[in-house]
């Protein structure tokens, strides 16, 4: 069967990213939307576009029925589900079927084989695939700790939790079956053991339904926070020869097992001893499957579509080099990953040549939603060699133009370039490890002129307002002494305040604060300064009181200040506010006004970006005062409860 037009069941990059192969296949695109969506980047992209109303996932891209109606309406004629959302699902995949339009993906009955993950290790333990048993949470006792509650459908990290001691299991059981009954519809978790410092490996298979099976590498994957990747590579560093293989045979067999056609991931934990562990199969395309296209040189979206196509797959290609891909979030490390929701002002990754690719769902001016998950974009680079390929991805991301929200971006070029991940020595724990140091502020003198940058450029925004002929390098000197200029910045996200002071007089700038600096050149969108005998260039831009500062070294970004700042209005001692915009998903059980709580005891939980986040008590007290209402939309900053503190006998 030949396809004409597609219809991708999803948003986002993975929407983008689709197209873009369907566009150099000749091939028509359809997109659904959400409410929220309306105007996003996919749905631009696409030649057709289906609305479907509300903003909730669970009212729109979780309804199969609507989504192949949207489908029958644009006369596509194949659907892609892309991944997440209805991307794993064997009922979505039969209505796809039983409408009489192509399913780019597996046979329902493989879906359905691998869908519970419960289910997945039974059938991968009689296929001989090495696994770890999952545990009867009943009979768990401090022996088997620690142990990870893990929910039986989705992935992305949804719907887990590590559980270290035996009084967190029922509460951790309960949050997990909440978070995934939200995210995948189904509340089933399971508990097995819990491998400290394991790696997290996977194999790329792909299989046509001509019996062909390609094991296309490896990839690992261990670098997570909460569970959800930020930093893959492809191949596996450090793998013996003969677990590589092994794991390629292992990942083979899970296929076979289950009559596997099209695009999958078989994941395995690797143990410090070695040993491997079937995690579980996604039956689906996976976020981090563009460094196996880089290193395999192919497309796996077109065999995708080319093995619905019903082709053969051929031989399989053979690797060359080395890919390392990051995940651009819009979130706050420093604040347990708090995801941002807000306009994205610019998005520009640096020149990085040919070898660093791209893959984003939104451009500069989009939103960035609290109904989805916060990625901006995969950032991904490719060498000869691992130490190659992890310099200029790290390059590329520090040179990068993120404007407009909080993201990981410092986070990812520092681990990057952290001894542990250039020795290829990382596991899961390595942010647990790591992410204070990570996370710490930066240069102090960088920051500071970088203040000093940004009060330069707005000088030469309202000098040039006034008089655009003024030359840019006399700068506004008197013959008389003046009074410093004085301008206030607020350093983000951390809201550390800086005072910047200078003068420009005959002789030239004269900048308290900051000995040894010349100014060169003075533009609105960009300053050049001398420091210290070393010649610097920023490039400087407003949008309204948050400027941002980039320099070859990263970036700097401020809010600035009222010269006379009004008074400031202060919570109540005690009050718990929401760290970020969401919804209500539930408060703790039996919450109520004059109850005694302790310190650190979750009280509100928000769901907001896919995500469940806890809100707890900052000290232990009695709840005095409680807003949060369950479904009710909060945003940043909102008062969700407020707890007295008991008096220090």
């Amino acid at each position: 069967m030949t396809i004409h037009s597609v219809l991708v069941a999803n948003r986002g990059e993975i929407a983008c990213r689709v197209f873009r192969t369907c566009r150099e296949l000749g091939m028509a695109t359809v997109a659904v939307h959400s409410d929220a969506d309306s105007t996003a980047r996919h749905v631009r992209e696409a030649d057709a576009a289906v609305a479907l109303p509300g903003a909730a996932a669970s009212e729109t891209y979780l309804r199969g029925d609507l989504v192949v109606k949207a489908a029958l309406a644009a006369g596509a004629d194949a659907v892609h589900p892309g991944y997440g959302f209805l991307s794993e699902s064997a009922a979505f995949a039969r209505a796809v079927l039983d409408a009489g339009l192509v399913w780019v993906g597996p046979p329902p009955s493989a879906i359905e084989a691998m869908a519970s993950k419960t289910r997945a290790k039974e059938l991968m333990a009689a296929a001989g695939v090495p696994l770890l048993a999952p545990l009867d949470p009943a009979a768990i006792r401090a022996a088997d700790l620690p142990v990870l509650v893990k929910a039986a459908a989705g992935g992305g990290g949804r719907g887990m939790r590590v559980v270290r001691t035996l009084p967190e299991l029922e509460a951790a059981l309960a949050s997990a079956r909440a978070e995934a009954l939200a995210a995948f519809g189904d509340g089933e978790v399971f508990v097995e053991p819990y491998v400290e410092g394991g790696r997290h490996v996977e194999v790329q298979v792909l299989a046509d339904a001509h019996g062909s099976v390609w094991a296309l590498g490896t990839r690992d994957c261990s670098l997570q926070r909460r569970h959800q990747k930020v930093i893959e590579e492809a191949p596996a560093p450090l793998l013996p020869e003969e677990l590589r293989s092994g794991l390629l045979s292992a990942a083979v067999a899970a296929a076979r097992a289950v009559g596997y056609v099209g695009a999958g991931t078989v994941e395995f934990l690797v143990g410090r001893d070695g040993r491997p562990a079937f995690l579980e199969m996604n039956t689906r395309l996976q976020v981090e499957h563009p460094v196996t296209e880089c290193v395999y040189g192919v497309d796996l979206v077109a065999l995708q579509i080319r093995v619905a196509e019903g082709f053969p797959l051929g031989e399989p290609p053979s690797p060359s080099g080395h890919a390392v891909s990051a995940r651009l979030y819009a979130e706050d490390p420093a604040r347990e990953f708090a995801p941002q929701s807000g306009v994205v002002r610019c998005l520009s990754v640096g020149d990085g040549g040919t070898r660093v690719r791209v893959d984003a769902g939104v451009e500069s001016g989009d939103a960035v939603s609290v109904h989805y998950d916060p990625m901006l974009a995969k950032v991904i680079a490719w060498a000869p060699t691992r130490d190659e390929a992890a310099r200029r991805l790290a390059h590329a991301l520090e040179r990068a133009r993120v404007h407009g929200l909080v993201t990981n971006r410092e986070l990812l070029v520092r681990s990057l370039r952290h001894p542990e991940f250039l020795a290829g020595k990382m596991d899961t724990g390595f942010f647990d490890r790591h992410l204070a140091a990570l996370t710490a502020k930066g240069d102090g003198k960088a920051v500071r002129l970088a203040a000093l940058a940004a009060a330069l450029a707005d000088a030469a925004a309202r000098r040039t307002a006034r008089s655009p002929a003024v030359p840019r390098h006399i700068g506004g000197w008197r013959n008389l002494p003046s009074q410093p200029q004085v301008k206030r910045y607020r350093a983000e996200p951390d809201g550390e305040e800086t005072e910047v002071r200078y003068r420009l007089a005959r002789s030239g700038l004269v900048a308290e604060s900051h000995d040894g600096v010349r100014l060169l050149s003075a533009d609105p969108d960009r300053v050049v300064l001398e420091a210290d005998g070393v010649r610097r260039a920023f490039d400087v831009a407003a949008y309204g009181s948050l400027i941002h500062v980039d320099t070859p070294g990263g970036t700097h970004a401020f809010t600035a200040l009222p010269r006379f700042p009004e008074p400031r209005t202060h919570a109540v001692p005690g009050s718990l506010l929401a760290p970020m915009p969401g919804v209500v998903a539930r408060l703790a059980d039996g919450l109520a006004v004059g109850e005694a709580v302790r310190a650190g005891q979750p009280l509100v939980w928000l769901e907001a970006m896919k995500m469940e986040h806890q809100v707890v008590s900052p000290a232990a007290g009695t709840l005095t005062a409680l807003h949060a209402v369950p479904g009710r939309q909060v945003e940043v900053g909102a008062l969700l409860a407020v707890v007295t503190e008991e008096p220090t006998p």
